[in-house]
């Protein structure tokens, strides 16, 4: 396991051009605070967003060394927690109805991946064949306000800044008092980062995006490699490929 370490410096069209700063063994706090560290003063204090996944570790370590930054917890991790959520309670619900997991015709397996999908890109048959299924399979409900829910998560990030804040207050307030165990745990983890989504409106839109993008060229890396011996190659190579770093070409002159 490895920490990354993305820059996300935007040019002044608001434009990120993303690159690998480095690459650390081990993936916790320790790792990234360590390396933040060894950078200095003068390097931490120019930052002034710092973007991560729900990790504590991370959270921590920018809290230590970047006290001046603000914390931005990624949209797509916040709403892919709302997507586990809703297969959680789905399979929850499929267990205690028919007494076994998921099989070809069972309704809640069926319309598994058409509840990940968002509502507003719902076909009028996906929507029809989501109704139907959930009717069948859902006695209780549970897994439509689940959906519901995680609808509700999604339109956070498709909101204007103002409406956003206000449906992640509602989302906090609501979610951690839900009789459903699954959305109850849900909202409890999202109150613990509240500070750090709602950094999300005063940040333009700050995201993980560009780390992914990152992780894209490293797995490329390591698969066109077939493998790393060690570290330090690793290291090497990925700082090649995605650090910014240009190889140098001897300019060509053909005579005739």
């Amino acid at each position: 396991m490895v920490t990354g370490i993305v820059d996300h410096t935007r040019d002044g069209n608001g434009v990120v051009h993303a690159r690998l700063l480095d690459l650390v063994p081990g993936r916790s706090g320790k790792a990234y605070a360590d390396w933040l560290k060894a950078r200095g003063e003068e390097f931490t204090a120019g930052i002034k967003t710092a973007a991560l996944d729900p990790f504590r570790g991370y959270a921590n370590a920018i809290r230590d060394e970047l006290p001046e930054a603000i914390t931005v917890l990624d949209a797509f991790h916040v709403v892919k927690l709302g997507s586990a959520m809703v297969d959680e309670v789905r399979r929850r619900v499929q267990q205690e109805t028919l007494g076994h997991r998921g099989r070809k015709g069972d309704p809640l397996y069926g319309i598994r991946r058409t509840l990940q999908i968002g509502a507003e890109h719902l076909t009028d048959k996906q929507a029809a064949r989501l109704d139907a299924k959930l009717t069948l399979g859902d006695p209780d409900h549970e897994v439509t306000l689940a959906w519901q829910c995680y609808q509700k998560l999604r339109n956070i990030y498709h909101a204007r800044p103002e409406r956003g804040r206000e449906l992640v207050n509602e989302v906090i307030s609501s979610f951690p008092s839900c009789p459903i165990p699954e959305v109850s745990r849900l909202g409890r983890t999202l109150k613990q980062w509240k500070a750090a989504i709602l950094a999300y409106f005063d940040t333009h839109g700050a995201s993980n995006g560009p780390t992914e993008a990152i992780n894209g060229v490293i797995e490329t890396t390591r698969r066109i490699a077939r493998g790393f011996r060690n570290f330090t190659n690793y290291r090497l190579r990925c700082l090649l490929a995605a650090g910014g770093h240009r190889p140098y070409r001897i300019k060509q002159t053909n005579h005739a």
